[in-house]
């Protein structure tokens, strides 16, 4: 079935558009705090309910993209022609590439 290149790539930018919201939630939670604390970035001044409050949302949104992620990419993983470490850097990448598109065409 998925004997091409273009397969995983082009169902990993599928899983990429709904993965738009855990890569956001989690370079928001790292700008805000993380980040913050090292002097790296500017935290946002209303943020203050604290972290708990961001891990309570950021850890099952992200689990549940990466369960999905996982159960598309493994099977597919044994039908295609591509290298392991190949396939897995494709899959890994092109879900970045709708976020990538947001942020080149935000003002």
């Amino acid at each position: 079935m998925a004997k091409y290149w273009w397969t995983p790539f082009l169902l990993n930018v599928l899983l990429g558009i709904p993965g738009v919201v855990p890569f956001w939630l989690v370079w928001y939670l790292m700008v805000n705090w993380p980040l913050a604390e090292l002097g790296w970035t500017v935290r946002e001044p209303t943020e203050n309910d604290g972290m708990v409050l961001w891990l309570v949302i950021v850890v099952p949104v992200v689990a549940v993209f990466t369960m999905i992620w996982w159960l598309v990419n493994a099977p597919l993983r044994r039908r295609t022609s591509l290298t392991p470490h190949t396939f897995w850097l494709l899959c890994g990448l092109a879900p970045l590439l709708p976020t990538a598109a947001l942020i080149a065409n935000s003002p």
